[in-house]
């Protein structure tokens, strides 16, 4: 495997499943490219350095993380 260098173009794909994957794809509108379909949502990333993509994933983990507990609170889910 070819060691990964800080100014090395990065490319990630992420894909997950949700109970309600279209709510929670709107976090993602001004974060990331991503197609939602039925319960799945996939996420492409790509930066021209690999502190960019790190700064933008933690940006659309947070935004995900974010939108999941606002369904939780208004579905009466949460603790």
């Amino acid at each position: 495997m070819k060691e990964q260098k800080r100014n090395d173009s990065v490319s990630l794909k992420l894909t997950l499943e949700h109970s309600d994957a279209r709510s929670l794809s709107s976090s993602l509108v001004t974060e990331a490219d991503f197609v939602s379909k039925d319960q799945e949502i996939s996420v492409s990333l790509h930066s021209e350095s690999f502190n960019d993509t790190r700064a933008r994933w933690n940006s659309i983990m947070r935004a995900l993380i974010a939108s999941d507990r606002s369904l939780e609170a208004t579905r009466g889910d949460g603790n």
